[in-house]
């Protein structure tokens, strides 16, 4: 049985930005939760603090060999408190990111109780301007003092909130995409279906290159045969080719989103082909050639649905939909948001409300 999480409030708030000066994640809420392992006593000591520095020894373990794990998701104001999406799926993605990093999993339903406290001590940062949302950001950092490579026997949990602005204010906006063929982000085997910081440190050199050649994002190849697409950014990535909807395979070197997961089932339920396979960038390429690439979109917690209206594969420039936003990724947009906002019906439960004062 998991201990009661305590709560000490600030003593002052901080004024909270108006819904349009938003940003994304230069902003956080007054508290904080955080909660300590120790391999003798397990987790331990949950409470939601006043928002504040981590304090850490120069020598504690994530510093130096990157033991970490980190999630990511949204909760929207509703008519009634609060929406959170799929909750238990972050939970689950967590445990498995903890697994693989060799630190120790949580018991999910602490994991979305931890979540659910923390959003009701600052519910009045929840903002409530259309396409905003208050951004949920736990993690874990080993926090042994130690050099040397091993799991670590301390660790510590916080959970940090940001409110933010709506990805697309002026709606959404086809993305201009390049393919990388010289780094990877992972290989089978490795870390690519876990969310740890290392993976996304390793990605910036890419990106960086990209953006200098105007490009909003790059589109990943396998990191083994360099030839099967994986990920767009830090998205999971769709193509509608010949009506069909086609999206990589996780394989083990793609993030299994929770976004995917969801476009997936609804795109099954619209009657939709879906094919979950590998697909090459040469296969892209052709069906571009041939007038049979359609569309294209990337899906993550972020932007919910990224329309792709350019692929610039080795010099071949590929606009896509003449560059505009499709019909499947505008439903999808259209739907998803309004069902983890509680505006359309959610006929799958997904949306798990948090009653507020």
């Amino acid at each position: 049985m998991m201990e009661e999480i305590k709560v000490e409030k600030v003593d002052k708030r901080k004024a909270r930005p108006a819904d349009g000066e938003l940003s994304f994640g230069r902003t956080f809420t007054d508290h904080m939760f955080t909660m300590e392992y120790d391999e003798n006593k397990g987790w331990h000591d949950p409470k939601v603090v006043p928002y504040q520095p981590l304090e850490l020894d120069p020598a504690a373990a994530c510093c130096h060999y990157g033991q970490t794990t980190f999630e990511g998701l949204k909760a929207y104001r509703s008519n009634n408190g609060a929406l959170l999406f799929r909750p238990e799926k972050n939970a689950e993605r967590f445990n498995n990111t903890n697994r693989r990093m060799c630190i120790p999993e949580m018991d999910p339903e602490f994991f979305v109780q931890a979540i659910k406290e923390a959003v009701r001590v600052d519910q009045d940062w929840i903002p409530a301007k259309e396409g905003t949302s208050l951004y949920i950001r736990p993690f874990i950092l080993a926090n042994e003092v130690y050099l040397g490579l091993k799991p670590s026997s301390h660790y510590k949990f916080v959970i940090i909130m940001s409110p933010v602005a709506a990805y697309y204010p002026q709606g959404i906006k086809p993305t201009r995409i390049y393919v990388e063929t010289e780094y990877v982000r992972a290989v089978r085997g490795g870390t690519g279906s876990a969310k740890t910081g290392g993976n996304y440190a390793g990605s910036l050199k890419a990106q960086s290159s990209a953006a200098d050649k105007g490009y909003d994002e790059v589109l990943w190849l396998d990191g083994v045969e360099r030839e099967y697409v994986e990920e767009v950014g830090a998205m999971n990535v769709f193509f509608k080719i010949d009506g069909k909807i086609v999206t990589p395979e996780l394989g083990g070197s793609v993030l299994p989103g929770i976004t995917r997961d969801s476009v997936i089932t609804m795109l099954e339920d619209w009657d939709y082909d879906v094919e979950v396979r590998k697909i090459s960038i040469e296969d892209i390429a052709q069906a571009y050639k041939d007038g049979r690439l359609e569309e294209a979109f990337g899906t993550g917690t972020a932007a919910i649905i990224s329309p792709i209206g350019e692929l610039n594969y080795n010099g071949l420039k590929m606009e896509i939909n003449d560059f505009e936003t499709g019909e499947v990724a505008s439903k999808l947009y259209k739907t998803l948001t309004g069902i983890q906002t509680g505006k359309v019906d959610d006929p799958y439960n997904w949306t798990e409300e948090i009653p507020l004062d």
